[in-house]
């Protein structure tokens, strides 16, 4: 997991080659501020194993714009805020309590190959994968919870944000038949919501 200011950092060079239609830039970054995010916790059998397919229908050649976008599969996944004062284990047995102690930005992260935006990436994936997801989240200290602890093993609660793992790809229109395109990018990206909250789980040690 990306430190904030190094996943900052990748969000602000993740632009690459020329702006095309999908690329022009708006006022909204997709930042969210702690007090427009919603506290839920430990989402039990909640993360997807596998990925989901998503629909890669998107414009034809005949419509604009001439490049797009085309989030193929997601999985639900949570977020880990990845900084300290926000990850704790106790046990064997009893009840963990914890807080987050230390506030921070949870960013999302993108990597692939060819041209691609990551303002435009999620964009899109406001659409096609939830209205929720955010460039970023911030964490604010609080947020107290509690959970019994199994007898023999040990609890362990992470912060993070209730959010998606995605594939995606980027095409260009081409030639002059309707539905024609071609593959000019690839890749993953790890998106934040506005929903956060503490997952738990248990080990043997």
């Amino acid at each position: 997991m990306l430190t904030s200011t190094a996943t900052a950092l990748l969000l602000c060079l993740s632009t690459a080659g020329t702006a095309a239609a999908d690329d022009v830039p708006t006022d909204d970054d997709g930042a969210v501020s702690a007090d427009e995010t919603t506290d839920i916790n430990d989402r039990q059998g909640w993360e997807d194993d596998t990925d989901q397919p998503l629909s890669e229908l998107g414009p034809t050649a005949c419509e604009h714009p001439s490049t797009w976008y085309s989030v193929t599969s997601k999985k639900a996944y949570h977020v880990p805020s990845g900084w300290n004062g926000t990850k704790y284990k106790d046990g064997p047995g009893g009840t963990i309590k914890v807080s987050v102690t230390k506030g921070g930005t949870i960013s999302l992260e993108v990597s692939g190959s060819g041209e691609w935006s990551a303002g435009a990436l999620l964009a899109k994936a406001k659409v096609t994968v939830s209205a929720k997801v955010a460039g970023s989240v911030t964490v604010t200290t609080g947020h107290e919870f509690s959970h019994e602890v199994t007898r023999n093993k040990y609890g362990h609660l992470q912060y993070g944000s209730w959010g998606y793992k995605v594939n995606w790809k980027r095409y260009r229109s081409s030639g002059r038949n309707c539905g024609s395109r071609v593959e000019i990018g690839h890749g993953k990206a790890t998106l934040p919501t506005t929903e956060t909250g503490w997952k738990y789980w248990e080990t043997s040690s």
